[in-house]
């Protein structure tokens, strides 16, 4: 038994079941045994990998793509940069590669990074050659223009989990029965948040709401609304949020989420619908990954790239384009939505 493990069942011990949301909270940022607080998760020795890790392609095309937008929106003199949860830094290393050559793009840009870990804080630093300024929060990034992106950021949320009963909702609630964490249901309470949920639910179903979520996109929004810019939103999930997507991975393969918790990542499914309503601005119609990436012209890009590869390394990526692309693979699981000024346009491989 972990030593996370025997800290949540003390808690609930002395306090009772607690929330799914506290239970990820503990999980992924207790300070000294939460998963993204100990360890580097990324790559072949962590448990998952994200887009920008399987190929350079997936950075560069972000990148030009903000940097279009910020030149479609007259190319302010002075903006922030942003990103939410940057991993390794690998992601803004690739866009900053990729936009050295727009003009004044690098010397108008100031590059914050939002950013829980300190271990990865330590690897962004040395994979980003240029000044960064770290937050805790998103409250905190400079009141200007913002190009922002988001890439397996929101999926990492809180999130909390009701399931529907005849007259109203049972949270579903983590607790401990014959000495291990075990899933539980409150009793039947009504939840006012829930009530346009009705038309679209039916008993025992369970729908999952992400106050944090909600937070950071109100703040994004807003920032755009007040002072020009575009964010992308890049995650799995869907429109709408809809049954139980509460999932840990470890060591590449799915895993209980109270198995091990601290030892793996745990995520739900992003509702992208809700954050499209917390925004303040407007927001493009949700677009799955492949589409996204292929509009910016990823196959071209492959191409290039290809022509200089053989063996191994040609087959590899190959790989990463039909991974990052095929509808099979990550190219419909992943959406893109785009966050932008109203009576504006959004960044390229998005519509309105």
């Amino acid at each position: 038994m972990s030593d996370l493990t025997q800290h949540l069942l003390a808690r609930i011990e002395a306090h009772g079941p607690m929330t799914v949301a506290d239970f990820m909270s503990e999980a992924l940022l207790h300070p000294t045994l939460g998963y993204y607080t100990t360890r580097d998760p990324l790559g072949a020795e962590g448990d998952f990998t994200t887009a920008p890790e399987i190929s350079q392609m997936f950075g560069e095309l972000v990148g030009l793509a903000l940097a279009q937008a910020w030149l479609d929106q007259g190319a302010p003199a002075s903006f922030t940069l942003a990103e939410l949860g940057p991993g390794r830094g690998t992601l803004m290393a690739d866009i900053l590669r990729a936009t050295r050559a727009v003009p004044g793009f690098h010397a108008a840009a100031h590059i914050h990074l939002v950013e829980a870990s300190p271990t990865l804080r330590e690897k962004q630093r040395d994979a980003i050659k240029a000044e960064i300024t770290h937050h805790d929060t998103v409250d905190t990034l400079p009141q200007q223009p913002l190009f922002l992106v988001a890439n397996e950021f929101f999926d990492a949320l809180p999130i909390r989990q009701f399931q529907r009963g005849p007259t109203g909702w049972h949270e579903r609630l983590i607790a401990m029965r014959d000495g291990k964490l075990s899933f539980a249901f409150g009793p039947e309470l009504p939840q006012p948040q829930l009530e346009h949920r009705l038309a679209d639910t039916t008993q025992d179903m369970i729908v999952e709401t992400c106050a944090p979520a909600f937070s950071v996109a109100s703040e994004i929004g807003a920032r755009i609304r007040d002072f020009g810019g575009a964010a992308l939103l890049i995650d799995y999930g869907d429109w709408r949020s809809k049954g139980d997507t509460l999932q840990a991975l470890k060591d590449h393969e799915y895993a209980n989420p109270l198995d091990t918790p601290g030892e793996a990542d745990i995520t739900a499914h992003v509702d992208f619908e809700a954050l499209a309503q917390a925004a303040p601005c407007a927001h493009s119609t949700l677009t799955p990954q492949g589409v996204f990436l292929e509009t910016l012209g990823i196959t071209p890009r492959a191409q290039a790239l290809a022509s200089r590869l053989n063996g191994d390394a040609l087959q590899s990526h190959i790989a990463a384009h039909r991974r990052l692309t095929h509808p099979e693979e990550m190219g419909n699981l992943f959406k893109v939505l785009a966050l932008y000024p109203e009576n504006g346009t959004p960044p390229p491989g998005c519509t309105p």
